[in-house]
């Protein structure tokens, strides 16, 4: 229904079966998002070598989607605030599996890269639509957890990425050897791109099969609003909250930074330090990430749960704050173990904790935010946070490089880099919790005002 047939009253919200039922398509979704955004990693070398690809050309595949995902999230968004976000959601999964499938199709290094910018222009809808669609399935206190849940299909994604890396890129090699009646001349790495990129085909018709919800304001009325926000509005909206929003973005940014540090150089550090093989250790490191990282998540959205219901008005910073706090020792004592099984049983509490603030980073924003710019803060934060995954992997390997060189030096890079920003993250969201109650007791009373 369209917003400007809707009368403004009161509506019930759909039932909790229907709404994490329309979640649970949702984390499928971001699952297939994130597999389809790692598997660039898993083809990388038969990649190189066909295309005659140095190191740098190979990472800018990876660095030219993740700076044009962030960059369209900000006009995807404005458009997510207004319209359909049901439709944007399936054109934006569409968009990214066509995309991931014409990487395996072309054959030039430049179509690659224009392909890889699609599948980053077509992931950058999801988690800021996704943001403004859960706000209206759910009663304002229940959308952290919410939105903890979607947060999984992210964890999984990666974690399925490992697991299945070596297999799916074997079995695409037996398959090119064979005479494939429409993909008859494709190299291993193509098919690999092609075989992933087919299952968002079907999340699509999933997608499509959920209804797209009434928007409501932070108090649940239904909103007459048809229009997009202004961006005078938005701009109020951070100088108003500029210290929460702050250091709630700097906050999380610290400790993204040392996770996808910490994610990105799992396998290297065993191959160095342990004499592990690299693809034994990228799958037992996979298993682990499957299960203890998307446990982190829903924990962190419990304790935030719990937190509010005892009347803690800054519940969902205390419990990202804690989950990050928790990293710090979890990841440092694994580079102390003496030897692979004792840091592999230790993974499991360091992905717990490694992932639990990140449903809470983006939970923490629609219950504070004007529900007609829900989609557009989250995409500012996508495209700040984003910094995490771009730069976090890179600033550990300067230190591998240049502070703490040899094999062995991984594992001091990685406690250095965790030290450094688990004190900024720590101390940003202690500072942010006082501010972060303040603009929920802001939010409060402006719709209390526009419902008299």
């Amino acid at each position: 229904m369209a917003e400007s047939q809707v009368a403004p009253e009161r509506a019930a919200y759909p039932s909790p079966l229907y709404a994490w039922s329309v979640v649970a398509v949702l984390v499928v979704a971001c699952m297939i998002s994130y597999i389809d955004r790692q598997v660039i990693a898993i083809v990388a070398q038969p990649m190189k070598a066909d295309l005659g690809l140095s190191d740098t050309a190979l990472s800018l595949l990876y660095s030219g989607f993740a700076v044009f995902y962030a960059i369209a999230g900000l006009p995807l968004a404005r458009i997510a605030d207004t319209y359909n976000r049901k439709w944007l959601i399936t054109v934006g999964v569409f968009v990214w599996s066509v995309m991931t499938v014409a990487c395996g199709l072309t054959r030039t290094y430049a179509l690659v890269f224009l392909a890889r910018i699609g599948v980053g222009v077509g992931e950058a809808v999801l988690s800021p639509a996704t943001n403004s669609m859960v706000g209206d399935l759910f009663p304002r206190e229940k959308i952290p957890l919410a939105l903890s849940v979607f947060q999984t299909g992210a964890i999984m994604g990666s974690a399925i990425a490992f697991i299945i890396g070596g297999a799916a890129l074997g079995l695409m090699n037996d398959l090119a050897q064979q005479d494939l009646p429409v993909f008859d001349d494709l190299r291993s790495w193509q098919l690999t791109f092609v075989a992933v990129g087919l299952p968002g085909f079907l999340v699509v018709l999933l997608i499509l099969m959920i209804r797209e919800p009434v928007r409501r304001t932070l108090s649940g009325v239904v909103s007459v609003r048809n229009k997009g926000v202004p961006i005078s509005e938005i701009l109020a909206f951070y100088r108003r909250n500029w210290q929460t929003l702050t250091l709630h973005h700097i906050g999380f940014l610290a400790f993204s930074l040392a996770g996808f540090a910490f994610v990105f150089w799992t396998v290297p550090f065993f191959t160095r330090v342990h004499g592990y093989n690299a693809a034994s250790a990228s799958q037992i490191f996979g298993w682990i990430f499957l299960f203890f990282g998307p446990a982190g998540v829903i924990w962190a959205g419990m304790q935030a749960t719990w937190f509010t219901k005892r009347g803690r008005r800054d519940a969902n910073i205390l419990a990202g704050l804690l989950g990050g706090v928790l990293m710090i020792p979890a990841v440092i004592v694994i580079q102390l173990m003496p030897n692979a099984t004792w840091a592999f049983v230790l993974y499991a509490p360091a992905l717990f904790f490694v992932n639990s603030p990140f449903g809470l980073a983006y939970g923490a924003l629609p219950v504070i935010t004007p529900p007609p710019m829900r989609a557009q803060v989250a995409a500012f934060y996508m495209l700040v946070v984003s910094g995490g995954m771009a730069f976090g992997p890179v600033i550990a390997g300067i230190f591998n490089d240049h502070i703490f060189t040899g094999d062995n030096g991984v594992r001091y890079s990685l406690i250095a880099l965790t030290s450094m920003c688990g004190v900024v993250g720590t101390i940003c969201l202690w500072l942010c919790r006082k501010h972060y109650a303040k603009s929920l007791d802001d939010a409060d009373a402006m719709e209390a005002a526009a419902l008299q």
